[in-house]
């Protein structure tokens, strides 16, 4: 499905769901979200963490609902409990499927975002690992001079801000350099295109959705 198409659908449904107090179409967006993780073949370690670290914040959502409220609604905190899973599971379901690029470069063709923001947020996302690898080096230097450095050190963020403002010319150079110029026409060396299989998949997709609003209790 094209990755434009994927995002939006996503995001409708989790608008939906928001809105909406139906305990059924939660467990079976879960179960659907969770089939296409599976298809990713996803490590057993990141699976661990999609299902253990959100339930850090539904079971205190749940208990905070239905313990201290003064209805003790326990239905209701498993509505908002299973929420933040089905915003977990498919928002995972595309960004497993779904590499940065190529969801740059369709917001950029199909969308018509604007290409220094697609590619800027693209080449932010990269440098992540970067920006992690800068912080250990800078407090491992601090600690061979007898200087700790914790994580809520601003000294540390102050340096490793200063890093990244560098890096962040050297991308701009790099994209003048191959030519990059916003707001002229660009042609694409892997255009993506959306299908008329593409918008089926998105209409029957929220048909469903809808129909299981209205249907289950």
């Amino acid at each position: 499905m094209n990755p434009s198409l994927k995002l939006a659908l996503v995001l409708l449904i989790s608008l939906e769901v928001s809105f909406t107090q139906k305990l059924g179409i939660n467990l079976i967006l879960i179960m659907i979200g969770l089939i296409l993780i599976l298809k990713t073949r996803p490590s057993g370690l990141t699976l661990v963490r999609l299902i253990a670290i959100p339930a850090i914040p539904a079971a205190t959502l749940a208990i905070t609902i239905g313990a201290f409220s003064p209805g003790h609604d326990w239905f209701f905190a498993a509505v908002l409990a299973s929420r933040i899973y089905v915003y977990v599971c498919l928002g995972s379901a595309v960004t497993l499927a779904t590499t940065p690029l190529e969801l740059a470069r369709s917001l950029e063709q199909n969308c018509h975002l604007s290409a220094k923001f697609a590619y800027g947020t693209l080449a932010a996302i990269n440098l992540v690992p970067r920006i992690i690898s800068a912080v250990k080096t800078i407090r491992a230097a601090g600690q061979m001079r007898g200087l700790t450095l914790s994580f809520w050190s601003p000294q540390l963020y102050f340096k490793a801000i200063l890093s990244a403002l560098t890096w962040s010319d050297q991308v701009a150079q790099a994209m003048e350099s191959h030519g990059f110029v916003d707001d002229q026409a660009r042609t694409t060396a892997h255009q993506i295109r959306i299908t008329a299989w593409d918008w089926v998949i998105l209409v029957v997709s929220l048909a469903l959705v809808q129909g299981g609003l209205i249907v289950l209790p």
